[in-house]
Formats: structure tokens, C-alpha cells, sequence
């Protein structure tokens, strides 16, 4: 009798351990995700003219999840030069493995190509240090059509990108754009597209981007 309760008591107790070092293992596990630094996107702004034509935040920033970076402010229009636009994804624990997210950048149909700059679609480089992807370039005015900058995300079903693309003027040189606190959604299979159109018509188009995983 003495013999099958010790043997009782050494079950619960290899029981106990078992769950304990589940638990631990789990808490472990929770811990690590909670505390996994978010990514951040950035964009890199800057005029190589007249800067009066890339308002908003110039130079670089990154807008760490949940933020949405600050907004840039395309106004280019017959004043000298333009803006250079790039942008990349600081990801310093990896946490979009398997995501891939791409910037495209060409003029519309029928569109005069000299006000857009490098043509073509680019990798975000989603990198565990501070690095932008390549240039492209804003230098929209009186000519015909405009610039489209296309959004892509892939790899990946919960991470998402959302773009606030609003006018500050005549709307009518902000194509595709919304009011100030409302915004496009890209993710997996659906990309957004803005067109950027702006000339000597009053006022200018503002955006801002926000990384997210759902």
C-alpha cells in the first residue's frame, strides 16, 4: 500500500514538472513575441530644385508600427527641378520574414515620361539596418498626364500597408486621393495605385504610409 502511493505521488509529481516546463516554455515563447521590436517604413524626400515643390518632412524619416510616418507634400510644378522619393523597411527582429513589398513608378497613358522620373517597380529593402531602395522622381507641371505610384505587398497575408493620400487644394492633382483621415489599404493581391498630377493649380498633394501586421 505504502508502495503504490509513493508511486501515486511520483506520477503527479513528473506530471507537475511536465506542465511546469510547458508553461515555462510558453511564457518564454509569449515573451519573445511581445517584446520583438516592430518594423518601421521609411521614406526618403528631397528636392533637387526648387524645394518650395517637396513640402511636408524632407530629408528621411521612419514611422515605427502603429504610427503613420509624417506626411510629404508633392507641389511640383514649372518652378526648377523636382523631388527624389525612395523608400525601405527597417525590420531589426525579422519579424516580416517571408513579405515583400515593392514601390512601382511610371506615367500614366499617353503621359509625357519626362515628369517621372527612373520608371519601374523596386523592392523595399526590408533590412535589419536603415537603407532605402532606388530613387525615383517627381517633376509633374503643365505637360500631359501624370505620375502613378503603385503599392505592393506579397508574401504575406497579415501584413498590410496603408497609404493617407490627400489633397490640400484642387483635388483634381491628387488622382485616387481621399479626406486627411481616411486611407488605402494594400495587402496580398491588392495593391493601391495614386497619381500625382500637380501643377500650377492651387495647393499640392500630401501622403503618408503606415507598416502594419493584422
Amino acid at each position: 500500500m505504502r508502495n503504490s502511493r509513493l508511486r501515486a505521488l511520483s506520477g503527479v509529481l513528473a506530471a507537475g514538472a511536465l506542465i511546469a516546463g510547458l508553461s515555462g516554455t510558453t511564457a518564454q515563447a509569449a515573451e519573445s513575441a511581445a517584446t520583438a521590436a516592430p518594423a518601421e517604413i521609411g521614406i526618403r524626400f528631397n528636392p533637387d530644385g526648387d524645394a518650395g515643390q517637396c513640402g511636408g518632412l524632407s530629408g528621411q524619416q521612419w514611422g515605427r508600427t502603429p504610427d503613420f510616418t509624417r506626411a510629404i507634400r508633392f507641389d511640383t510644378d514649372n518652378r526648377s527641378g523636382g523631388c527624389q522619393l525612395s523608400f525601405g523597411i527597417f525590420d531589426p527582429d525579422n519579424t516580416l520574414s517571408g513579405a515583400t513589398i515593392s514601390y512601382g513608378f511610371r506615367a500614366s497613358a499617353g503621359g509625357d515620361a519626362g515628369q517621372c522620373g527612373n520608371p519601374g517597380t523596386f523592392q523595399m529593402p526590408i533590412q535589419r539596418f536603415k537603407t532605402f531602395g532606388s530613387q525615383v522622381r517627381v517633376d509633374t507641371d503643365g505637360r500631359p498626364g501624370f505620375c502613378n505610384l503603385t503599392f505592393t505587398v506579397a508574401g504575406r497575408s497579415d501584413v498590410i500597408l496603408e497609404v493617407r493620400y490627400f489633397a490640400d487644394g484642387d483635388g483634381s492633382q491628387c488622382l485616387n486621393s481621399l479626406p486627411s483621415d481616411q486611407n488605402h489599404t494594400a495587402f496580398a493581391g491588392s495593391p493601391v495605385t495614386i497619381g500625382i498630377d500637380t501643377d500650377n493649380r492651387s495647393g499640392g498633394c500630401q501622403m503618408q504610409l503606415r507598416l502594419q501586421k493584422v
